[in-house]
C-alpha cells in the first residue's frame, strides 16, 4: 500500500528479544507472552493509522482489533496449545525424479497465488483430493510414458502445497513461533515416508487379488486415503482465527474451538507482533503490481540465493541409505526450537553445512580399499544432518512484510529449494562410481561456500537494519507515529 510507512520502503519484521526498544523504534512483542506495555499500537496515532488500513482492505480480524485488549501469559500459552492442536495435512513427495521436481517447481508460484485468491482452507483440501485421485489412477499405468505423465501431474498439483501452508500458518502464529511449527511440518514428511513404507509392505501382499499386481493396489489404496483426508480437510481447516471451520461452527456461526475473548486475544497478539499481517484480506488475490514488487524485493534475494545451494550436499548421499538418522526428524525440531530460543537464524541455519563438511572431507580422503563400514559411517553422518530448512522458511515469511509479498516470497523460496534438488540429482555421475570421489570433492567445496553464504546473509541484514534505523531517526515526528519496526530477522 503506497501510504504505508515501512522504513526501508517495503516493510519488515524485527528479530527482537523483549518489548523494550532502542532508537525510539516502535516495540515488538513477538518474543513475549501476555499483553505488555508498550506495544506497537500503544501510540494512538499509529493505532488509528493501522485501523484505517485494516478497514480499507477488509482484514478478516478487523472487528476484534483492540489496542487496549489485555491477556495473561497463561492465557496465551493455552491458546497456543489450541493452535498447535489444529494440525495440518501433508502428503509424501519424492524429490528423486527430475520430471516430478520440474513440474513441482513450475507449480509453486501459481499454486501459491491461487491459494491466496481462494483461501488455503479451500485450495488445500481441493488439491489433496485431486492428487489423491491421480495417485489412485496410477493403478492403470501400463508403460513408462504413463509413469512420466502421472508424475508430472502430481508435481503440478503438489507444487503449491508447501508455500501455501507456510502462509496459512503465518495467519495463526507470531513470527518467532513460526520456525518451530514449520519444523514440525517438515518432520511430518519423513514420518509419512516411514508409515507409507510399512503400509506398502502389507498392501503389496495383495498381488494377484482380482488379477492386479501389488503395486496397483498400493497406488489405488494410498490414493483413496488421500481423497478421504482431503474431504475431511474441507471440514476441519478454519479460514482464519475469526472464521471457524465447518466442524467447529455452532448453528449461530460462533466458534466451538475458542471463545470470543480468546479470538480477540489471538488477533491482537498477531497484529501487535506484526501489523502487516492485517494489510490484506486472506481471500484477496495478489495483483500483478504486487507480484512484481515481491519478486524485485532485493532484500529477500539473500535467502533465495542461500536456498538454492544450502540443501544440495546431503541429497546425493541420501540415495545410499534406506534407513537414515534424518528420517526421524529429531534434529529438525531441536534446531527449530534452538533458533526460536536464541533469536539467531542465519548462523544456526549454517550448522547444517558445518555438520556435513567433515564427513565429506572424510569421503574424499579415505582410500578405495578402506572398510565399507567406514564409508557407511560417514554417509550415515551426512544423512543425520541438522535439517534447518524450516529456519529459512520462517525468515522468508518474517521478512516479507506484507500478506501479498509473503504469499509470493514463500513460493519463491520453496522454488529455490527445488532448483537445488535439480542440481543435486546430477552431481553423482555414472562414470564416478562407486565411490564418487569427484562428486564428493564438489560437495566439499559447496559446503564450504554455503557456510560463507550464510555468514554473508547475516552481515547483509545487519547492515540493512542499521540503514533502517538511520532512516527512522531522520523521519519527521508525524511520520514516526505511523512507522512500524521494519528491521530484518537474521
Amino acid at each position: 500500500m503506497s501510504s504505508e510507512k515501512r522504513l526501508d520502503g517495503s516493510g519488515s519484521d524485527l528479530d527482537i528479544k523483549s518489548p523494550t526498544y532502542d532508537h525510539e523504534l516502535p516495540p515488538s512483542t513477538g518474543d513475549t507472552l501476555g499483553s505488555v506495555e508498550p506495544h506497537v499500537f500503544t501510540n494512538p496515532h499509529r493505532a488509528a493509522y493501522w485501523k484505517d488500513i485494516y478497514d480499507a482492505v477488509t482484514y478478516e480480524g478487523r472487528h476484534v482489533f483492540d489496542p487496549s485488549w489485555t491477556w495473561t501469559p497463561e492465557e496465551e500459552k493455552r491458546l497456543r496449545k489450541k493452535l498447535d492442536d489444529l494440525g495440518v495435512n501433508t502428503n509424501d513427495y519424492n524429490t528423486g525424479q527430475t520430471i516430478y521436481l520440474t513440474a513441482f517447481l513450475v507449480a509453486e508460484l501459481p499454486g501459491g497465488l491461487i491459494s491466496k485468491k481462494v483461501g488455503p482452507f479451500r485450495y488445500t483440501p481441493a488439491i489433496i483430493i485431486m492428487w489423491g485421485a491421480v495417485c489412485a489412477a496410477q493403478a492403470s499405468m501400463s508403460n513408462r510414458t504413463g509413469l512420466w505423465v502421472f508424475r508430472a501431474i502430481l508435481g503440478l498439483l503438489q507444487g503449491g502445497f508447501i508455500p501455501e501452508m507456510v502462509l496459512y500458518l503465518s495467519y495463526f502464529y507470531k513470527n518467532n513461533e513460526l520456525p518451530i511449527r514449520l519444523s514440525i511440518f517438515y518432520t511430518a514428511i519423513p514420518l509419512t515416508q516411514i508409515y507409507g513404507a510399512l503400509l506398502a509392505a502389507g498392501i503389496l501382499e495383495m498381488r494377484g487379488v482380482r488379477g492386479w499386481a501389488g503395486w496397483q493396489w498400493l497406488f489405488l489404496i494410498e490414493g483413496l486415503i488421500c481423497v478421504v483426508i482431503g474431504i475431511i480437510s474441507f471440514f476441519v481447516m478454519p479460514p482464519s482465527v475469526c472464521e471457524p471451520a465447518v466442524a467447529f461452527r455452532r448453528p449461530d456461526g460462533t466458534n466451538k474451538w475458542w471463545t470470543a475473548d480468546e479470538e480477540r486475544t489471538l488477533v491482537n497478539r498477531i497484529l501487535r507482533d506484526d501489523p502487516t499481517k492485517g494489510d490484506m484480506n486472506n481471500r484477496t488475490a495478489v495483483t500483478l503490481k504486487g507480484l512484481w514488487q515481491a519478486l524485485t524485493n532485493y532484500d529477500l534475494w539473500p535467502i533465495f540465493f542461500v536456498g538454492i545451494f544450502a540443501w544440495i550436499p546431503f541429497q546425493p548421499t541420501a540415495n545410499y541409505l534406506s534407513l537414515i538418522l534424518r528420517d526421524m526428524g529429531y534434529s529438525v525440531l531441536v534446531f527449530g526450537r534452538l533458533s526460536e530460543w536464541a533469536g539467531e537464524r542465519s548462523l544456526i541455519a549454517s550448522v547444517s553445512n558445518i555438520w556435513m563438511l567433515p564427513f565429506f572431507i572424510g569421503l574424499v580422503a579415505i582410500k578405495s580399499t578402506a572398510s565399507p563400514w567406514v564409508r557407511y559411517t560417514l554417509l550415515t553422518g551426512i544423512a543425520g544432518i541438522p535439517y534447518t530448512h524450516s529456519i529459512l522458511g520462517g525468515m522468508t515469511s518474517r521478512n516479507a512484510r506484507s500478506v501479498g509479498a509473503r504469499a509470493v516470497s514463500c513460493a519463491v523460496y520453496n522454488m529455490t529449494y527445488q532448483v537445488g534438488s535439480l542440481i543435486a540429482v546430477n552431481i553423482y555421475r555414472e562414470e564416478d562410481k562407486p565411490y564418487y570421489y569427484t562428486g564428493n570433492k564438489a560437495l566439499t567445496g559447496l559446503c564450504s561456500a554455503n557456510i560463507a553464504l550464510f555468514v554473508g546473509m547475516k552481515v547483509y541484514y545487519v547492515w540493512r537494519n542499521r540503514v533502517i534505523v538511520r532512516k527512522y531517526e531522520g523521519l519527521p515526528e508525524v511520520e514516526k507515529q505511523k512507522a512500524i519496526d521494519s528491521r530484518f530477522a537474521h
